[in-house]
């Protein structure tokens, strides 16, 4: 078994070998390899390789040299594996550069003759390339693309499982190598010239415009943590692609696919190219359960969209319980049962695991939908909640158009407020009071809350006013979420949801930031769940 990474790697060679080619993902639970061995900045892909490669003994591995931090992959390895060879990737596929890599190919050859004590047989590579041969199918004329970095195959998978349009996957993992060999009077030439025929990567110095020079529903362009050269792309591609685009970053974590898949999700719903089930209007009760990170909300409304009854309890340890209990509070306060419910949307991190829930939808779409039947003046929503904060962009028909989110750090959320509450020994009914006045104007430096807890320590040592330091750290919330709303543009009205919209000392923030008043709904907490409801109402 041989390990490679990159779609340019001559895989059809190694079964010529008979032996066994594997892709390298980059999944991982810790960097604890990774961390004693390459900078801490490194790329995270080439780190999760590293400890897939470390975790799983894998004793020869080929690399391409698309990148330092795959050269810096190497020089580590050179120590730890019995084989590693860094295949030398042109940059072009003009005949030059295809003269370049055909000679890199007979030297992995040689290289790997050596290593493996057999000869290469060139028959039994040419009956590899005739099972391979060139059979392009007919694409479907909508389309949603993949482009960027690549994603791990459950996001791949998941995409494909939920949209209605073909997905073309443009990443390195998403093209089918298929051949056209018809120089078998120079095989190896021949087969050099296909692998640089393929799709070409970011990397290549290849016009990638083409890729996108069709009418696509939507395009997900996913880059990596740490990885600046994405970023150009997306920047290049966002000012001439007129079509939905989102982006992702990933650091290949196992944990950080459902946080994609929220975003991934919102977004083919906001396009309208997520499979929905289309419902004729309906008559009874509609619930929406909301579990967040912190609260579970749930919403009871009638047929003609009347708030009946709502519940707000605190999340807890196992979000099911929670959710079942928030339930049969809602329904208590209704004078309902059960079998009166029509039907459930569950939305919110927690929305995949509440069993009685007849349909899920992400809480992008849900706290536009609830924002939009409070006032429908509304185009902007800014929601802070307990460990994440996000802001969504309306059309004038209420349709989720754009949209960010900050979900992987506590800064700028309700968690951030209580640890500071906790800090400073009051209560968070007390930080949220309004403090308009101040001694002297404090700025936390830090956005990072275990940083600017030290930073609030400190403030308490030097014997800095409370107040004053209530007033910088809700300047600090509010400085997150401008950053948030700066993001997609300013546009008005605006409307704040979320536990964070009871703190009127962040509220006060914000609307100095933005010179605008914000609409605060009659309770932040339960939009979300309202619009959930107004979805199990409406049916799609």
């Amino acid at each position: 078994m041989i390990g490679y990474i990159c779609k340019y790697t001559p895989v059809e060679i190694i079964e010529a070998f008979g032996e066994e080619p594997v892709r390298l993902d980059s999944g991982y639970k810790s960097h604890e390899h990774a961390e004693a061995l390459i900078h801490s900045n490194m790329c995270s892909f080439a780190k999760g390789v590293l400890e897939n490669i470390i975790e799983n003994n894998i004793e020869e591995v080929i690399l391409t040299a698309c990148c330092d931090s795959i050269r810096r992959l190497y020089d580590v390895l050179k120590d730890k594996v019995k084989f590693i060879y860094l295949l030398d990737l042109p940059r072009k596929k003009d005949p030059l550069a295809i003269d370049l890599f055909y000679n890199e190919i007979i030297e992995f050859i040689e290289a790997y003759q050596a290593f493996k004590n057999k000869n290469f047989a060139e028959e039994n590579l040419l009956k590899i390339l005739e099972s391979k041969s060139f059979n392009k199918e007919k694409e479907s004329t909508e389309s949603i693309a993949i482009l960027g970095a690549r994603l791990k195959d459950d996001v791949i998978e998941k995409i494909i499982n939920s949209c209605t349009a073909n997905v073309i996957n443009f990443t390195c993992t998403g093209e089918e190598r298929v051949f056209n060999i018809e120089a078998k009077d120079n095989l190896l030439k021949s087969y050099a010239e296909s692998l640089l025929n393929l799709t070409p990567c970011m990397r290549m110095a290849e016009d990638r415009s083409k890729l996108i020079n069709k009418e696509f529903k939507g395009i997900i362009y996913n880059t990596i943590k740490f990885c600046d050269f994405y970023s150009y792309e997306y920047a290049e591609l966002k000012s001439k692609a007129d079509v939905p685009l989102l982006k992702i970053e990933t650091d290949y974590n196992d944990s950080n696919s459902g946080q994609i898949l929220t975003r991934i999700d919102a977004f083919l719903e906001s396009t309208g190219i997520k499979k929905m089930e289309k419902q004729k209007a309906k008559k009874g009760y509609f619930v929406g359960v909301d579990s967040g990170s912190t609260s579970t909300n749930v919403v009871i409304i009638d047929e003609n969209k009347n708030i009946i009854s709502y519940s707000i309890i605190p999340t807890g340890p196992k979000a099911l319980e929670s959710a079942f209990k928030a339930f049969e509070i809602a329904l208590n306060s209704a004078g309902l049962q059960k079998k009166d419910i029509t039907s459930i949307v569950a939305t919110g991190y927690g929305r995949v695991s509440i069993p009685f829930a007849d349909k899920i939808v992400t809480e992008i779409t849900c706290h536009g939908k609830g924002a939009f039947f409070i006032d429908n003046a509304v185009r902007t929503v800014i929601d802070i909640g307990g460990q994440d904060s996000k802001v969504i962009r309306l059309d004038d028909s209420g349709n989720v158009i754009d949209f960010v989110m900050n979900d992987k750090c506590s800064a700028g959320t309700g968690r951030f407020l209580e640890v500071m509450a906790r800090t400073l020994g009051i209560s968070i009914e007390e930080m949220a009071k309004v403090h308009k006045e101040v001694k002297e104007n404090i700025t936390i430096t830090s956005m990072c809350t275990v940083f600017a807890e030290s930073e609030v320590i400190s403030l308490i040592a030097q014997n800095k006013d409370q107040r004053d330091i209530i007033h910088a750290l809700n300047k600090s919330v509010a400085s997150k979420a401008i950053s948030l709303v700066d993001r997609i543009g300013r546009k008005g009205k605006y409307m704040m949801t979320g536990g964070v919209a009871k703190n009127q000392g962040v509220v006060y923030a914000i609307e100095s930031r933005l010179g605008e008043k914000l609409i605060i709904p009659f309770e932040p907490q339960i939009i979300g769940a309202l619009g959930a409801a107004l979805i199990s109402l409406e049916g799609k």
